[in-house]
């Protein structure tokens, strides 16, 4: 069967490979990962597969939100290294025939970045407006209030504005009082964007995952939000400032500016936005926007819709399904490109959320979710300690062992709010063990010994290491792949190279969802021209009786995720799965 043609592209076809650096590896002894680390396993992350590097933010930052608060986008944070550090670090990916990816910040920037350092000295400074200032509103009681109500976004019950003692004005901050919102309606702000990928691409830099990229513009009345959490005094308003008026305009300004001039790979992080007409706008073919986005849809099931992350809502395979058949469909259809990613730095981890991280199921349930996101259409997002199956931290770990803001933040809101209210208390503490961005910011596991190798044993960690590392190791998993039993590593490795030898089929081909009722099993059929695979996917802790249906003809059942296991020859009709289990078949 003839599919339609897809424009074929390098960043299409290459894996990406994630960096949290801080967690990485630690080269210098300080507990606190750095570039050298990084330069020192680019042999470990080329035996995986990986084509492309993102690193998150290296640049100088107080670390207020950890290095998504820059002080300076041009200079290194001495934590992390120096410019020659990166310097070093692109030409030995380069000598391996790998690419750097950089983290763009520039919906905000520190607090202490020398732009806003100016914009607050006075209300006649030259860059006040490159930053939201407003004038504070008073209540029937004379008391001073933030210019509307708008929440904080990592810390709802905090406004998103602050007040500036020294000019008597607020400013917008929708992440932290340390993270100042840049006014892009001034063409001077955009313009020294524009610069600051300039320097990165000329540096050597293949391209942009842009933070928060969707934010850039906001409506420009800031009205207040709709009430839609009537215990909170500050609301949601992603409404009025999430793909707003303008978004558009800057993007395509972005790319006749800077990325038409190289050859670049860019993907944006924009939250909030699920309407597909929307999405297109920006990765359409022919918009001259971006080339992808992280579409949230899929680490959002089990959020309670319409409510703030922390909470917990029930999900099986039907859900499953019909948002990644969504969008499979939707961007093969009318020309645009999917990012394929089930963890990234503020997300749990995968095997904790979508499947089972038990010590029966771990290792299954991280090559299931591997066998799904290397058979669907997509650039390949892999997140450091995602290819080893890591997991989140345990419950027994208390609150102090939290890092984030946001952690912290929840945490803080739940005292404040229910001091005396032991179920409330222990509530909170179960939702941060399953959804707080700390559980994949441990250092990775690369060993068993003292802090699982990631910085020196007489050393701590800047996070303590997850308690699993002497059995959750990189050591333990890198050439385990006897035949029929490779580890969580080589099962990656095996399937990204599948991936790249048949990308006609994985990369570029169609896709059929099949048995859409079904609760338990995600199938689906991946085809081309000349290759054609059916891909069967147990979501359940349960053994599952699957009917193939009756339009597929199975030629041959292949190798899962189950060690030495493949259905007989004549299941042609109907195929137990274990556990868990994914299969894929000829057809």
């Amino acid at each position: 069967m003839a599919t339609k043609s897809i424009e074929r592209k390098w960043w299409k076809e290459d894996v990406v490979f994630q960096v949290y650096p801080a967690s990485f590896m630690d080269t210098n002894g300080d507990g606190w990962g750095d570039i050298p680390g990084i330069t020192a396993k680019l042999d470990y992350l080329k035996n995986l597969g990986v084509d492309i590097i993102w690193v998150s933010p290296i640049y100088k930052s107080p670390q207020a939100d950890m290095g998504y608060d820059i002080a300076d986008y041009e200079d290194i944070d001495p934590r992390y290294g120096t410019l020659e550090d990166v310097d070093h670090l692109i030409a030995q990916l380069k000598a391996r025939d790998m690419k750097l990816m950089m983290d763009l910040v520039v919906n905000h920037t520190s607090n202490e970045h020398a732009w806003f350092v100016e914009s607050r000295s006075s209300k006649q400074s030259p860059k006040r407006d490159w930053y939201i200032w407003k004038s504070p509103r008073f209540d029937a009681n004379g008391n001073r209030q933030p210019p509307n109500n708008w929440a904080q976004l990592l810390g709802e019950a905090n406004s998103a504005w602050t007040y500036d003692d020294a000019t008597g004005e607020y400013y917008l901050s929708l992440f932290t009082p340390e993270q100042p919102d840049l006014n892009w309606e001034n063409p001077e702000v955009r313009h020294a964007v524009h610069d600051i990928l300039r320097f990165w691409l000329d540096r050597g830099a293949c391209g942009f995952r842009m933070d928060v990229i969707n934010l850039i513009s906001k409506v420009q009345s800031f009205p207040d939000a709709d009430v839609v959490v009537p215990d909170h005094a500050y609301q949601p308003a992603d409404k009025y400032y999430a793909n707003g008026p303008r978004l558009h305009e800057y993007l395509q300004e972005i790319n006749r500016e800077v990325l038409a001039k190289y050859d670049t790979v860019t993907v944006g992080e924009m939250p909030f936005v699920r309407d597909e007409e929307e999405v297109l706008k920006v990765v359409g073919a022919d918009r001259e926007e971006l080339n992808m986005i992280f579409i949230f849809s899929l680490v959002d099931i089990d959020n309670v819709p319409g409510d703030f992350k922390y909470t917990l809502h029930p999900w099986d395979a039907r859900d499953l399904k019909q948002i990644i058949g969504k969008w499979q469909r939707i961007m093969h259809d009318r020309g645009g490109w999917n990012s394929l990613f089930c963890e990234n730095h503020d997300q749990p981890r995968s095997v904790s959320r979508f499947v089972d991280d038990s010590d029966e199921y771990r290792e299954v349930g991280a090559k299931l979710l591997c066998l799904m996101q290397t058979t669907l259409g997509g650039t390949v997002y892999v997140y450091q300690g995602e290819e080893l199956g890591m997991r989140n931290v345990p419950p027994s770990w208390e609150p102090d062992e939290y890092k984030d803001i946001e952690s912290i933040n929840f945490f803080q809101k739940t005292r404040d709010m229910y001091p005396n209210d032991a179920e409330k208390f222990a509530r909170a503490r179960h939702i941060l063990q399953r959804k707080a961005r700390d559980n994949a910011r441990t250092p990775v596991q690369w060993d068993a010994s003292p802090n699982a190798g990631f910085c020196p044993p007489h050393v701590t960690p800047w996070m303590r290491v997850n308690d699993d590392f002497a059995v959750v190791n990189a050591a333990e998993q890198v050439g385990r792949s006897a035949v029929g039993d490779p580890s969580v590593f080589e099962f990656w490795k095996l399937r990204l190279a599948e991936r790249k030898k048949r990308k006609d089929v994985f990369v570029y081909g169609d896709f059929e969802l099949l048995d859409e009722p079904n609760d338990k099993v995600f199938a689906y059929r991946r085809f081309s021209e000349y290759d054609s695979f059916l891909v069967v996917l147990n979501f359940s802790g349960q053994n599952v009786e699957w009917k193939v249906p009756k339009n597929v003809e199975v030629k041959e059942w292949l190798a899962g995720n189950y060690t030495g296991r493949k259905p007989e020859k004549d299941s042609k009709e109907q195929v137990t799965l274990l556990p868990w289990e994914g299969l894929t078949a000829t057809c």
